[in-house]
């Protein structure tokens, strides 16, 4: 290594090979249905916003949460039980959901997605008149 690279420092080898060990933990979902919705809430602590990943493939909903353990500079833990975590859970959508209504917001570590569903799938009662 030359004067030029950055050196990493112990805490930095430290920081990466535990985002390297972090296996993901399935967050704990519950799921509602109405007539023209289904609810996930997703209980996922210590994830904010920032860490949140949310998307839909191939109508796959793919969630994913991250907490980081941020030190101030230039202190290191002695001693650490708290720790990074990473959240990652996939659900396969069905066809009646209008992926492209999906809404999401965070409050205090719990996930609640709306996942509409689209306008044809949706029962609906037709008149009949008179002739």
């Amino acid at each position: 290594m030359n004067d030029v690279t950055k050196r990493e420092t112990s805490q930095d080898v430290a920081t990466r090979e535990r985002k390297e060990q972090l296996r993901a933990l399935l967050p704990p979902v519950d799921i509602y249905e109405e007539d023209n919705a289904l609810h996930i809430i997703a209980d996922m602590p210590g994830v904010k916003r920032e860490g949140l990943s949310i998307e839909v493939d191939n109508n796959v909903l793919s969630l994913e949460g991250e907490i980081q353990i941020e030190m101030p500079e230039g202190i290191s833990a002695t001693y650490a039980e708290i720790r990074a975590q990473r959240y990652a859970r996939r659900f396969t959508l069905s066809h009646e959901i209008d992926t492209d209504a999906i809404e999401a917001k965070v409050d205090n570590g719990v996930l609640h997605l709306v996942l509409p569903k689209k306008d044809t799938h949706r029962s609906r009662r037709i008149d009949v008149k008179a002739a």
